[in-house]
Protein backbone atom coordinates (compact mmCIF):
# COMPACT_ATOMS: atom_id res chain seq x y z
CA UNK A 1 0.00 0.00 0.00
CA UNK A 2 2.91 2.57 0.43
CA UNK A 3 4.51 1.82 -2.69
CA UNK A 4 0.96 2.60 -3.90
CA UNK A 5 0.60 5.94 -2.44
CA UNK A 6 3.88 6.79 -3.79
CA UNK A 7 3.45 5.83 -7.09
CA UNK A 8 0.00 8.03 -6.87
CA UNK A 9 2.22 10.76 -6.15
CA UNK A 10 4.85 10.51 -8.65
CA UNK A 11 3.38 13.22 -11.50
CA UNK A 12 2.81 15.82 -8.51
CA UNK A 13 6.56 15.66 -7.84
CA UNK A 14 8.19 15.77 -11.31
CA UNK A 15 5.54 18.74 -11.71
CA UNK A 16 7.27 20.27 -8.73
CA UNK A 17 11.13 19.01 -9.81
CA UNK A 18 10.46 20.11 -13.28
CA UNK A 19 13.54 20.50 -15.45
CA UNK A 20 15.07 24.16 -15.40
CA UNK A 21 14.51 24.48 -19.05
CA UNK A 22 11.83 27.46 -20.95
CA UNK A 23 8.53 25.78 -20.90
CA UNK A 24 7.46 28.43 -23.20
CA UNK A 25 9.69 25.92 -26.05
CA UNK A 26 6.89 24.09 -27.10
CA UNK A 27 9.17 20.85 -28.46
CA UNK A 28 10.86 20.66 -24.84
CA UNK A 29 7.35 21.31 -23.11
CA UNK A 30 5.75 18.47 -25.23
CA UNK A 31 8.69 16.01 -24.57
CA UNK A 32 8.04 16.81 -20.88
CA UNK A 33 4.09 15.99 -20.78
CA UNK A 34 4.63 12.98 -22.84
CA UNK A 35 7.23 11.65 -19.80
CA UNK A 36 4.68 12.40 -17.22
CA UNK A 37 2.00 10.92 -18.99
CA UNK A 38 4.12 7.42 -19.76
CA UNK A 39 5.03 7.39 -16.16
CA UNK A 40 1.41 7.67 -14.97
CA UNK A 41 0.73 5.16 -17.13
CA UNK A 42 3.73 2.96 -15.77
CA UNK A 43 2.09 4.16 -12.28
CA UNK A 44 -1.50 3.03 -12.72
CA UNK A 45 -0.60 -0.10 -14.00
CA UNK A 46 2.27 -1.20 -11.39
CA UNK A 47 -0.62 -0.29 -8.84
CA UNK A 48 -3.29 -2.22 -10.70
CA UNK A 49 -1.30 -5.18 -10.78
CA UNK A 50 -0.45 -5.02 -6.76
CA UNK A 51 -4.04 -4.58 -6.05
CA UNK A 52 -4.46 -7.58 -8.15
CA UNK A 53 -2.07 -9.44 -6.48
CA UNK A 54 -3.50 -8.33 -3.05
CA UNK A 55 -7.21 -9.70 -4.30
CA UNK A 56 -5.50 -12.90 -5.70
CA UNK A 57 -4.00 -13.56 -2.41
CA UNK A 58 -7.44 -12.60 -0.39
CA UNK A 59 -9.25 -15.34 -3.07
CA UNK A 60 -6.64 -17.93 -1.98
CA UNK A 61 -7.09 -17.47 1.75
CA UNK A 62 -10.50 -16.99 1.73
CA UNK A 63 -10.96 -19.56 -0.04
CA UNK A 64 -9.08 -21.99 2.36
CA UNK A 65 -10.61 -20.46 5.54
CA UNK A 66 -13.91 -18.72 4.70
CA UNK A 67 -15.69 -20.71 2.21
CA UNK A 68 -16.94 -23.02 4.50
CA UNK A 69 -19.11 -20.75 5.99
CA UNK A 70 -19.43 -17.85 3.34
CA UNK A 71 -19.75 -20.57 0.33
CA UNK A 72 -17.30 -20.60 -2.36
CA UNK A 73 -18.87 -17.98 -4.19
CA UNK A 74 -19.07 -15.26 -1.23
CA UNK A 75 -23.07 -15.85 -1.44
CA UNK A 76 -23.34 -17.26 2.43
CA UNK A 77 -24.06 -20.82 1.47
CA UNK A 78 -20.84 -22.81 2.71
CA UNK A 79 -21.68 -26.85 4.11
CA UNK A 80 -21.35 -25.24 7.56
CA UNK A 81 -24.19 -22.53 6.85
CA UNK A 82 -27.35 -24.79 7.43
CA UNK A 83 -25.94 -25.01 11.18
CA UNK A 84 -25.33 -21.66 12.43
CA UNK A 85 -27.40 -19.15 14.10
CA UNK A 86 -26.99 -16.55 13.26
CA UNK A 87 -26.09 -17.35 9.34
CA UNK A 88 -23.04 -16.29 7.57
CA UNK A 89 -23.16 -12.78 5.56
CA UNK A 90 -23.61 -13.47 1.72
CA UNK A 91 -20.62 -10.85 0.85
CA UNK A 92 -22.12 -10.59 -2.74
CA UNK A 93 -24.60 -8.60 -1.15
CA UNK A 94 -22.31 -5.36 -0.10
CA UNK A 95 -24.81 -4.91 2.78
CA UNK A 96 -22.33 -5.24 6.40
CA UNK A 97 -23.73 -4.89 9.64
CA UNK A 98 -20.74 -4.04 11.68
CA UNK A 99 -19.93 -0.80 10.12
CA UNK A 100 -18.95 2.50 11.85
CA UNK A 101 -19.56 4.91 8.32
CA UNK A 102 -23.28 7.16 8.55
CA UNK A 103 -26.93 5.15 8.48
CA UNK A 104 -27.30 6.15 4.62
CA UNK A 105 -23.60 5.15 3.55
CA UNK A 106 -23.86 1.61 2.58
CA UNK A 107 -19.90 1.32 2.39
CA UNK A 108 -18.19 0.24 5.59
CA UNK A 109 -14.45 1.50 6.24
CA UNK A 110 -11.83 -0.68 5.72
CA UNK A 111 -11.00 -0.67 9.25
CA UNK A 112 -14.61 -2.03 9.85
CA UNK A 113 -14.03 -5.24 7.79
CA UNK A 114 -10.60 -5.37 9.51
CA UNK A 115 -11.98 -5.49 12.85
CA UNK A 116 -15.02 -7.85 11.87
CA UNK A 117 -12.23 -10.09 10.40
CA UNK A 118 -9.55 -9.90 13.24
CA UNK A 119 -11.96 -9.70 16.09
CA UNK A 120 -13.46 -7.93 18.49
CA UNK A 121 -11.53 -8.64 21.80
CA UNK A 122 -14.27 -9.15 24.44
CA UNK A 123 -14.01 -7.88 28.07
CA UNK A 124 -14.27 -11.64 29.16
CA UNK A 125 -10.75 -12.66 27.72
CA UNK A 126 -12.20 -15.53 25.66
CA UNK A 127 -10.71 -15.47 22.09
CA UNK A 128 -11.79 -12.50 19.86
CA UNK A 129 -14.18 -12.47 16.90
CA UNK A 130 -17.91 -11.57 16.68
CA UNK A 131 -19.24 -12.70 20.29
CA UNK A 132 -22.17 -14.65 19.77
CA UNK A 133 -21.78 -15.73 16.52
CA UNK A 134 -19.72 -18.49 14.83
CA UNK A 135 -17.67 -16.03 13.55
CA UNK A 136 -14.09 -16.45 14.56
CA UNK A 137 -11.44 -13.66 15.19
CA UNK A 138 -8.26 -14.48 12.79
CA UNK A 139 -5.80 -11.93 13.99
CA UNK A 140 -3.84 -15.00 15.61
CA UNK A 141 -4.15 -16.75 12.12
CA UNK A 142 -3.75 -14.01 9.60
CA UNK A 143 -1.14 -11.67 9.35
CA UNK A 144 -2.21 -7.84 8.87
CA UNK A 145 -1.09 -7.88 5.08
CA UNK A 146 -3.02 -11.23 4.52
CA UNK A 147 -6.03 -9.80 6.53
CA UNK A 148 -5.39 -6.70 4.27
CA UNK A 149 -5.42 -9.17 1.36
CA UNK A 150 -8.73 -10.85 2.14
CA UNK A 151 -10.66 -7.33 2.90
CA UNK A 152 -9.80 -6.24 -1.27
CA UNK A 153 -11.13 -9.71 -2.12
CA UNK A 154 -14.31 -9.09 -0.06
CA UNK A 155 -14.76 -5.38 -1.63
CA UNK A 156 -14.50 -7.10 -5.13
CA UNK A 157 -17.15 -9.64 -4.13
CA UNK A 158 -19.57 -7.24 -2.91
CA UNK A 159 -18.88 -4.60 -5.16
CA UNK A 160 -17.44 -1.77 -3.25
CA UNK A 161 -15.34 -0.26 -5.01
CA UNK A 162 -15.50 3.86 -4.64
CA UNK A 163 -14.14 5.18 -1.18
CA UNK A 164 -16.37 4.63 1.49
CA UNK A 165 -16.95 7.92 3.77
CA UNK A 166 -15.08 8.35 7.26
CA UNK A 167 -16.69 7.11 10.43
CA UNK A 168 -19.30 8.84 12.41
CA UNK A 169 -17.95 11.66 14.88
CA UNK A 170 -17.53 10.24 18.28
CA UNK A 171 -15.99 13.76 19.51
CA UNK A 172 -19.51 14.52 21.12
CA UNK A 173 -19.39 11.84 24.14
CA UNK A 174 -20.66 14.03 27.04
CA UNK A 175 -21.05 12.77 30.64
CA UNK A 176 -24.87 12.53 31.75
CA UNK A 177 -26.95 14.63 34.37
CA UNK A 178 -28.98 12.80 36.44
CA UNK A 179 -31.54 14.84 34.79
CA UNK A 180 -30.62 13.07 31.35
CA UNK A 181 -30.09 10.20 32.56
CA UNK A 182 -33.46 10.13 33.91
CA UNK A 183 -34.77 11.25 30.18
CA UNK A 184 -32.82 8.73 29.12
CA UNK A 185 -34.50 5.91 30.74
CA UNK A 186 -37.86 7.62 29.01
CA UNK A 187 -36.30 7.22 25.76
CA UNK A 188 -35.33 4.08 26.11
CA UNK A 189 -38.63 2.88 27.66
CA UNK A 190 -40.27 4.43 24.17
CA UNK A 191 -37.93 3.60 21.55
CA UNK A 192 -36.06 -0.07 22.42
CA UNK A 193 -38.38 -1.45 24.89
CA UNK A 194 -40.95 -2.75 22.13
CA UNK A 195 -38.09 -5.15 21.00
CA UNK A 196 -35.38 -5.51 23.80
CA UNK A 197 -37.48 -5.74 26.84
CA UNK A 198 -38.35 -3.17 29.52
CA UNK A 199 -35.36 -4.14 31.50
CA UNK A 200 -32.80 -4.68 28.41
CA UNK A 201 -33.48 -8.43 28.63
CA UNK A 202 -34.10 -8.81 24.52
CA UNK A 203 -37.75 -10.07 25.77
CA UNK A 204 -39.35 -7.97 23.83
CA UNK A 205 -42.78 -8.38 21.96
CA UNK A 206 -42.08 -8.51 17.94
CA UNK A 207 -41.07 -11.38 16.15
CA UNK A 208 -38.21 -10.46 13.76
CA UNK A 209 -36.48 -11.34 10.62
CA UNK A 210 -33.40 -10.37 8.65
CA UNK A 211 -33.71 -8.97 5.30
CA UNK A 212 -32.58 -12.33 3.91
CA UNK A 213 -35.09 -14.36 6.08
CA UNK A 214 -33.15 -15.68 8.92
CA UNK A 215 -34.68 -15.14 12.33
CA UNK A 216 -33.50 -12.77 14.45
CA UNK A 217 -33.43 -12.33 18.63
CA UNK A 218 -33.18 -8.93 19.65
CA UNK A 219 -29.68 -8.47 21.91
CA UNK A 220 -29.73 -9.04 25.67
CA UNK A 221 -28.01 -5.83 26.52
CA UNK A 222 -27.62 -6.94 30.26
CA UNK A 223 -24.87 -9.40 28.70
CA UNK A 224 -22.26 -7.00 27.20
CA UNK A 225 -20.16 -9.81 26.53
CA UNK A 226 -22.52 -11.16 23.86
CA UNK A 227 -22.56 -7.72 21.73
CA UNK A 228 -21.01 -8.64 18.68
CA UNK A 229 -18.74 -5.15 17.94
CA UNK A 230 -17.71 -3.66 20.98
CA UNK A 231 -19.45 -3.05 24.51
CA UNK A 232 -18.21 0.20 25.37
CA UNK A 233 -20.20 3.41 25.64
CA UNK A 234 -18.80 4.65 21.91
CA UNK A 235 -19.37 1.27 20.69
CA UNK A 236 -22.93 1.89 21.64
CA UNK A 237 -23.57 5.41 20.65
CA UNK A 238 -22.28 4.13 16.95
CA UNK A 239 -24.96 0.88 16.96
CA UNK A 240 -27.66 3.53 17.45
CA UNK A 241 -26.77 6.23 15.33
CA UNK A 242 -25.86 3.74 12.48
CA UNK A 243 -28.20 1.09 12.90
CA UNK A 244 -27.37 -2.71 11.71
CA UNK A 245 -28.21 -2.82 8.20
CA UNK A 246 -29.91 -5.72 6.82
CA UNK A 247 -31.55 -5.73 10.51
CA UNK A 248 -35.02 -4.23 12.43
CA UNK A 249 -32.31 -2.06 14.13
CA UNK A 250 -33.38 1.46 12.75
CA UNK A 251 -30.44 4.69 12.63
CA UNK A 252 -32.00 6.99 15.32
CA UNK A 253 -29.90 9.41 13.60
CA UNK A 254 -32.52 9.39 10.48
CA UNK A 255 -34.72 12.63 11.00
CA UNK A 256 -37.22 10.88 8.66
CA UNK A 257 -37.89 9.12 11.16
CA UNK A 258 -40.61 9.53 13.74
CA UNK A 259 -38.44 7.73 16.60
CA UNK A 260 -35.06 9.93 15.52
CA UNK A 261 -33.03 11.27 18.73
CA UNK A 262 -31.00 14.47 18.79
CA UNK A 263 -27.02 13.23 18.96
CA UNK A 264 -26.82 14.26 22.96
CA UNK A 265 -29.92 12.17 23.28
CA UNK A 266 -28.19 8.97 21.60
CA UNK A 267 -25.55 9.87 24.11
CA UNK A 268 -27.42 9.43 27.20
CA UNK A 269 -29.37 6.51 25.70
CA UNK A 270 -25.97 4.87 24.77
CA UNK A 271 -24.64 5.41 28.41
CA UNK A 272 -27.51 3.99 30.00
CA UNK A 273 -27.37 1.23 27.72
CA UNK A 274 -24.19 0.60 28.98
CA UNK A 275 -25.55 0.78 32.74
CA UNK A 276 -27.56 -2.41 32.19
CA UNK A 277 -25.01 -4.15 32.13
CA UNK A 278 -25.48 -7.44 34.86
CA UNK A 279 -21.55 -8.94 35.54
CA UNK A 280 -23.37 -11.85 37.52
CA UNK A 281 -24.86 -13.19 34.12
CA UNK A 282 -21.19 -13.32 32.34
CA UNK A 283 -19.19 -17.05 32.93
CA UNK A 284 -15.68 -16.76 34.32
CA UNK A 285 -12.84 -19.43 33.12
CA UNK A 286 -12.77 -22.32 36.54
CA UNK A 287 -15.71 -21.17 38.22
CA UNK A 288 -16.96 -22.83 41.22
CA UNK A 289 -20.55 -22.78 42.86
CA UNK A 290 -20.46 -22.35 46.39
CA UNK A 291 -23.06 -23.74 48.71
CA UNK A 292 -23.38 -21.36 51.88
CA UNK A 293 -24.59 -22.74 55.14
CA UNK A 294 -27.77 -20.77 56.76
CA UNK A 295 -29.21 -21.09 60.31
CA UNK A 296 -32.39 -19.90 58.84
CA UNK A 297 -35.73 -21.08 57.63
CA UNK A 298 -35.92 -23.10 54.16
CA UNK A 299 -35.81 -20.43 51.21
CA UNK A 300 -37.94 -22.59 48.58
CA UNK A 301 -38.99 -19.82 46.91
CA UNK A 302 -37.12 -17.81 44.06
CA UNK A 303 -37.80 -14.38 45.38
CA UNK A 304 -36.37 -15.25 48.93
CA UNK A 305 -34.23 -12.43 50.29
CA UNK A 306 -31.85 -15.02 51.66
CA UNK A 307 -31.14 -15.39 47.46
CA UNK A 308 -30.03 -11.68 46.95
CA UNK A 309 -27.45 -12.45 49.32
CA UNK A 310 -25.96 -15.34 48.21
CA UNK A 311 -23.10 -15.94 45.95
CA UNK A 312 -24.06 -16.51 42.45
CA UNK A 313 -21.51 -18.53 39.65
CA UNK A 314 -22.05 -18.28 36.24
CA UNK A 315 -20.95 -21.22 33.69
CA UNK A 316 -21.55 -20.99 29.62
CA UNK A 317 -24.00 -23.37 28.00
CA UNK A 318 -23.36 -25.10 24.74
CA UNK A 319 -25.57 -27.03 22.52
CA UNK A 320 -25.95 -30.55 22.95
CA UNK A 321 -23.98 -32.21 19.97
CA UNK A 322 -23.27 -35.70 21.22
CA UNK A 323 -26.48 -37.07 20.22
CA UNK A 324 -29.44 -37.52 18.26
CA UNK A 325 -31.36 -35.37 18.19
CA UNK A 326 -28.99 -32.11 18.20
CA UNK A 327 -29.19 -28.70 18.61
CA UNK A 328 -27.29 -26.48 16.45
CA UNK A 329 -29.11 -23.01 17.06
CA UNK A 330 -29.35 -22.46 20.46
CA UNK A 331 -30.60 -18.84 21.96
CA UNK A 332 -29.54 -19.74 25.64
CA UNK A 333 -26.16 -19.28 26.12
CA UNK A 334 -24.94 -18.87 29.94
CA UNK A 335 -26.79 -20.07 32.74
CA UNK A 336 -26.21 -18.81 37.11
CA UNK A 337 -25.70 -21.14 39.77
CA UNK A 338 -26.84 -20.35 43.69
CA UNK A 339 -26.76 -23.15 46.18
CA UNK A 340 -27.71 -22.63 50.32
CA UNK A 341 -28.08 -24.94 52.96
CA UNK A 342 -29.09 -25.92 56.70
CA UNK A 343 -28.84 -28.33 58.86
CA UNK A 344 -31.62 -30.36 57.00
CA UNK A 345 -32.05 -29.13 53.72
CA UNK A 346 -30.20 -28.52 50.20
CA UNK A 347 -31.22 -25.40 47.84
CA UNK A 348 -30.25 -24.70 44.75
CA UNK A 349 -31.48 -21.68 42.47
CA UNK A 350 -30.93 -21.92 38.60
CA UNK A 351 -31.33 -18.56 36.93
CA UNK A 352 -31.27 -18.67 33.63
CA UNK A 353 -32.32 -15.48 30.60
CA UNK A 354 -34.77 -16.59 28.29
CA UNK A 355 -36.68 -14.07 25.83
CA UNK A 356 -39.57 -15.96 25.68
CA UNK A 357 -41.92 -18.00 27.98
CA UNK A 358 -42.87 -20.52 26.18
CA UNK A 359 -46.55 -21.59 26.64
CA UNK A 360 -47.79 -23.85 24.51
CA UNK A 361 -51.36 -22.91 23.46
CA UNK A 362 -50.70 -19.41 24.17
CA UNK A 363 -51.37 -16.81 21.12
CA UNK A 364 -48.09 -14.64 22.30
CA UNK A 365 -46.08 -17.72 22.50
CA UNK A 366 -46.90 -18.96 19.23
CA UNK A 367 -46.47 -15.66 17.49
CA UNK A 368 -42.39 -15.25 19.27
CA UNK A 369 -41.58 -18.70 18.57
CA UNK A 370 -39.09 -20.27 16.44
CA UNK A 371 -41.08 -23.34 14.73
CA UNK A 372 -43.59 -25.51 17.60
CA UNK A 373 -43.61 -24.11 20.83
CA UNK A 374 -42.27 -26.44 23.83
CA UNK A 375 -42.53 -26.15 27.82
CA UNK A 376 -39.37 -24.35 28.61
CA UNK A 377 -37.38 -26.40 31.13
CA UNK A 378 -34.13 -27.11 33.04
CA UNK A 379 -32.09 -29.70 34.80
CA UNK A 380 -29.56 -30.79 36.98
CA UNK A 381 -27.42 -33.55 37.16
CA UNK A 382 -25.48 -35.45 39.64
CA UNK A 383 -23.09 -38.47 39.72
CA UNK A 384 -25.28 -41.32 41.39
CA UNK A 385 -22.13 -42.87 42.85
CA UNK A 386 -19.73 -40.05 43.85
CA UNK A 387 -16.38 -40.80 43.21
CA UNK A 388 -13.80 -40.48 45.30
CA UNK A 389 -12.94 -36.67 45.78
CA UNK A 390 -9.09 -36.90 45.44
CA UNK A 391 -9.13 -39.73 42.45
CA UNK A 392 -12.33 -38.99 40.61
CA UNK A 393 -13.69 -41.01 37.74
CA UNK A 394 -16.60 -38.90 36.58
CA UNK A 395 -19.17 -40.73 34.19
CA UNK A 396 -19.89 -39.03 30.49
CA UNK A 397 -21.65 -36.17 31.69
CA UNK A 398 -23.85 -36.25 28.37
CA UNK A 399 -26.37 -38.10 30.59
CA UNK A 400 -24.24 -40.95 31.95
CA UNK A 401 -22.57 -44.20 30.26
CA UNK A 402 -22.72 -47.50 30.92
CA UNK A 403 -19.62 -48.35 32.32
CA UNK A 404 -19.37 -49.22 36.49
CA UNK A 405 -20.61 -45.91 38.00
CA UNK A 406 -21.37 -44.21 34.95
CA UNK A 407 -25.44 -43.87 36.41
CA UNK A 408 -26.20 -39.95 36.73
CA UNK A 409 -29.33 -38.63 38.74
CA UNK A 410 -31.22 -35.80 37.17
CA UNK A 411 -33.74 -33.27 38.63
CA UNK A 412 -35.63 -32.35 35.36
CA UNK A 413 -38.13 -29.25 35.64
CA UNK A 414 -40.31 -28.56 33.32
CA UNK A 415 -42.42 -25.15 33.11
CA UNK A 416 -46.35 -25.40 32.33
CA UNK A 417 -47.12 -27.58 28.93
CA UNK A 418 -50.27 -25.79 28.40
CA UNK A 419 -52.34 -23.18 29.90
CA UNK A 420 -53.54 -23.84 33.16
CA UNK A 421 -51.71 -26.80 34.07
CA UNK A 422 -48.80 -27.00 36.54
CA UNK A 423 -44.66 -27.30 36.43
CA UNK A 424 -43.76 -30.57 36.39
CA UNK A 425 -40.30 -32.54 38.23
CA UNK A 426 -39.19 -35.55 37.46
CA UNK A 427 -36.62 -37.56 38.62
CA UNK A 428 -34.57 -39.56 36.75
CA UNK A 429 -31.69 -42.04 36.28
CA UNK A 430 -29.87 -42.57 33.33
CA UNK A 431 -26.92 -44.79 32.00
CA UNK A 432 -26.76 -43.28 28.63
CA UNK A 433 -28.95 -41.36 26.16
CA UNK A 434 -30.93 -44.27 25.78
CA UNK A 435 -30.95 -45.85 28.80
CA UNK A 436 -33.19 -43.56 31.24
CA UNK A 437 -36.05 -44.58 33.80
CA UNK A 438 -38.59 -42.49 36.14
CA UNK A 439 -37.36 -43.33 39.59
CA UNK A 440 -40.00 -42.31 42.71
CA UNK A 441 -39.96 -38.12 43.12
CA UNK A 442 -42.31 -38.53 46.65
CA UNK A 443 -39.51 -41.20 47.93
CA UNK A 444 -36.11 -38.72 46.70
CA UNK A 445 -37.57 -35.90 48.77
CA UNK A 446 -37.13 -33.25 45.76
CA UNK A 447 -39.45 -30.77 45.05
CA UNK A 448 -38.83 -27.70 42.77
CA UNK A 449 -40.15 -24.16 42.21
CA UNK A 450 -39.86 -21.75 39.46
CA UNK A 451 -41.29 -18.28 38.18
CA UNK A 452 -40.60 -16.20 35.27
CA UNK A 453 -40.31 -12.33 35.31
CA UNK A 454 -38.91 -10.03 32.76
CA UNK A 455 -36.74 -12.16 31.17
CA UNK A 456 -35.38 -14.62 33.44
CA UNK A 457 -36.49 -17.92 34.74
CA UNK A 458 -35.98 -18.64 38.58
CA UNK A 459 -36.62 -22.24 39.71
CA UNK A 460 -35.26 -23.33 43.10
CA UNK A 461 -35.04 -27.30 43.72
CA UNK A 462 -34.98 -27.95 47.34
CA UNK A 463 -33.71 -31.63 49.01
CA UNK A 464 -32.93 -33.40 52.03
CA UNK A 465 -28.93 -33.57 52.81
CA UNK A 466 -29.47 -37.19 52.92
CA UNK A 467 -32.09 -39.43 51.81
CA UNK A 468 -33.23 -43.26 52.04
CA UNK A 469 -32.81 -43.34 48.43
CA UNK A 470 -30.00 -44.42 46.61
CA UNK A 471 -27.91 -41.50 44.57
CA UNK A 472 -25.96 -38.37 45.64
CA UNK A 473 -25.98 -37.37 49.89
CA UNK A 474 -25.24 -34.19 50.05
CA UNK A 475 -24.38 -34.69 53.96
CA UNK A 476 -21.00 -34.54 54.56
CA UNK A 477 -19.54 -33.47 51.66
CA UNK A 478 -16.97 -31.00 50.60
CA UNK A 479 -17.38 -30.40 47.40
CA UNK A 480 -20.38 -31.66 44.83
CA UNK A 481 -20.00 -32.55 41.35
CA UNK A 482 -22.74 -31.60 39.01
CA UNK A 483 -23.71 -30.42 35.39
CA UNK A 484 -26.98 -28.20 33.52
CA UNK A 485 -29.03 -28.64 30.88
CA UNK A 486 -31.30 -25.57 29.83
CA UNK A 487 -34.47 -25.82 27.22
CA UNK A 488 -35.54 -22.62 25.11
CA UNK A 489 -39.26 -24.28 24.49
CA UNK A 490 -40.20 -21.09 21.22
CA UNK A 491 -36.74 -22.01 20.06
CA UNK A 492 -38.01 -25.83 19.06
CA UNK A 493 -36.07 -27.57 21.80
CA UNK A 494 -37.18 -30.83 23.55
CA UNK A 495 -35.66 -33.90 24.34
CA UNK A 496 -32.42 -34.13 23.47
CA UNK A 497 -32.08 -30.86 21.79
CA UNK A 498 -31.06 -28.37 24.44
CA UNK A 499 -28.04 -26.51 25.71
CA UNK A 500 -25.78 -28.01 28.32
CA UNK A 501 -22.86 -27.76 30.82
CA UNK A 502 -19.84 -30.16 30.81
CA UNK A 503 -19.29 -31.43 34.77
CA UNK A 504 -19.15 -28.53 37.18
CA UNK A 505 -17.63 -27.99 40.98
CA UNK A 506 -19.34 -26.80 43.66
CA UNK A 507 -17.93 -26.38 47.08
CA UNK A 508 -19.88 -26.61 50.73
CA UNK A 509 -18.43 -24.04 52.97
CA UNK A 510 -19.87 -24.95 56.43
CA UNK A 511 -20.80 -22.15 59.24
CA UNK A 512 -17.78 -19.57 60.23
CA UNK A 513 -15.85 -20.84 62.65
CA UNK A 514 -15.53 -18.27 65.49
CA UNK A 515 -12.39 -18.72 66.88
CA UNK A 516 -10.72 -17.46 64.35
CA UNK A 517 -12.50 -13.98 66.13
CA UNK A 518 -11.20 -15.06 69.30
CA UNK A 519 -7.04 -16.10 68.76
CA UNK A 520 -6.41 -12.58 67.06
CA UNK A 521 -8.05 -10.72 69.53
CA UNK A 522 -5.99 -12.59 72.18
CA UNK A 523 -2.51 -12.39 70.70
CA UNK A 524 -3.00 -8.51 70.36
CA UNK A 525 -3.82 -8.58 74.33
CA UNK A 526 -1.00 -10.91 74.91
CA UNK A 527 1.33 -8.72 73.05
CA UNK A 528 0.46 -5.64 74.43
CA UNK A 529 0.75 -6.73 78.07
CA UNK A 530 4.23 -7.86 77.37
CA UNK A 531 4.73 -4.82 75.97
CA UNK A 532 3.70 -2.97 78.64
CA UNK A 533 5.85 -4.87 81.19
CA UNK A 534 8.73 -4.31 78.90
CA UNK A 535 7.79 -0.74 79.44
CA UNK A 536 7.43 -0.39 83.12
CA UNK A 537 10.98 -3.28 84.16
CA UNK A 538 12.69 0.03 81.73
CA UNK A 539 11.45 2.42 83.54
CA UNK A 540 12.00 1.16 86.93
CA UNK A 541 15.55 0.74 86.06
CA UNK A 542 16.17 4.09 84.80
Amino acid sequence: MIFYNALGQLPEFLQRKRPRFALEDFSARRSFNCAVLLLVLFATLVSSNVCLASTQIGKDIYQKRCSWCHGANGNGDGPAAAYLNPGPRDLTSGVFKWKSTPFDEPMPTDQDLRASIAGHKPATGTLAGLNGTSMPGWSDVLSDDEITSVIDYIKELGGLDPPALPSIELSGMTNPTDAEKARAKELFKDRCSECHGAEGRGDGTKRLKDDWGGRTWPRDLTKPWTFRAGSGVEAIYTRITVGIPGTQMPSFADTRSKKALTEAERWAVADYVASLANADTMPVAGAVARAARIETETPAMPDDPAWSKAAGAAFYLTPQLIADERLFTPTIDSIVVKALYNERDFFMLIEWHDRTKSLPGDSLAASLADGQVYPDGVAVQFPSALPDEDNATLPPFGMGGKEANGAVDIWFWQAQAKPGNNETLRILQASGPQKIKDMDTNASGVTAIGNYDKGVWRVVFKRPLKTQTDGMQFNGRRFITFSLAAWDGSNAERGSKHTLTPWLWMSMTGPPNKSIYFWPAAIGILSFAIIWLIFRNTVRRG
